[in-house]
């Protein structure tokens, strides 16, 4: 079992990186892409690390922004068997508002259009936690409990920023393997915290032999950052690989203060699991 991160903010030599994220995870003759790039850096590492897209049996959308679904509308086209996992909220209109000037954060509307042309049979709507296959599992909504966690960011669904965006959408992934845990995640936007929390609850496991994916702390609080660096540095987390929009600063104290081994992640990166 493994995963390669074909998509994220920094890439190894001879790779292209942008602001997104998409992960390749191959376990039991199974192949599952957990999202898909923003723009031309996930096709072009896709070419350049041989990963061919025809033979996918899952895709996963952790959640709706245009960063982990921008060659969606592609990648169903090309992975013609392939069942799509999704949230229905996935789809809405959204926006960031940020000194007074909207931006659509939304997926493309290529991708949209791919799904909704996609048949009935090829798409699972997630809305509780999921099975998708032997020992791999979706969340589903993640409850929000703590009270120092927020969505990352100036969320709204609609450009007057009149209605906030909880992003309910936001999906992680575990896998249960007899080590332990591996966690991972898109954005986060439910919390990391909230999220191992109610992985744990979900599964009985407080051991997580590999934590990766993207928490969006680059905007936390000095508070926020605090106390999740506490709440991860209580958990047996055996390593933990921070990618996308986990900030550098964040990224900097998991490093300095987390008492087990912290390696940034990249594009072309393979995380062998099961393996010491």
């Amino acid at each position: 079992m493994k995963l390669t991160i074909l998509t994220d903010n920094q890439a190894a030599p001879g790779l292209a990186c942008e602001h997104g994220f998409a992960v390749l995870i191959e376990t039991g003759g199974k192949r599952i892409l957990f999202d898909t790039g923003q723009l031309g850096a996930f096709d072009a590492n896709c070419r350049a690390l041989g990963i061919d897209l025809s033979d996918i049996d899952i895709i996963v959308l952790s959640h709706g922004h245009y960063d982990h679904t921008g060659n969606l509308a592609d990648v169903l086209r090309i992975a013609d068997r392939a069942t799509l996992y999704l949230h229905p909220s996935a789809l809405v209109e959204r926006y960031s508002i940020r000194n007074g000037k909207p931006k659509p954060i939304d997926m493309p509307e290529a991708a949209k259009q791919a799904i909704d042309e996609l048949p009935k049979e090829r798409i699972v709507w997630v809305s509780e936690p999921t099975r998708l296959t032997d020992g791999v599992f979706l969340t589903g909504p993640v409850p929000r409990q703590t009270t120092f966690e927020d969505t990352g960011g100036p969320f709204f669904f609609d450009p007057d920023g009149k209605t906030p965006d909880p992003i309910e959408d936001d999906l992680s992934l575990w896998i249960e393997k007899p080590e332990g845990l591996t966690v991972l995640a898109g954005c986060c936007h439910s919390g990391i915290v909230n999220t191992l929390d109610y992985i744990e609850s979900i599964t009985g496991q407080k051991r997580i032999a590999t934590l990766i994916g993207g928490m969006h702390l680059s905007a936390a609080s000095p508070e926020r950052l605090d106390r999740t660096v506490a709440s991860l540095a209580e958990r047996d987390i055996a390593r933990l690989i921070p990618c996308h929009c986990t900030g550098e600063a964040a990224a900097e104290r998991f490093s300095k203060e987390l008492p087990y081994p912290v390696e940034a992640g990249y594009a072309g990166m393979v995380v062998e699991l099961g393996k010491k």
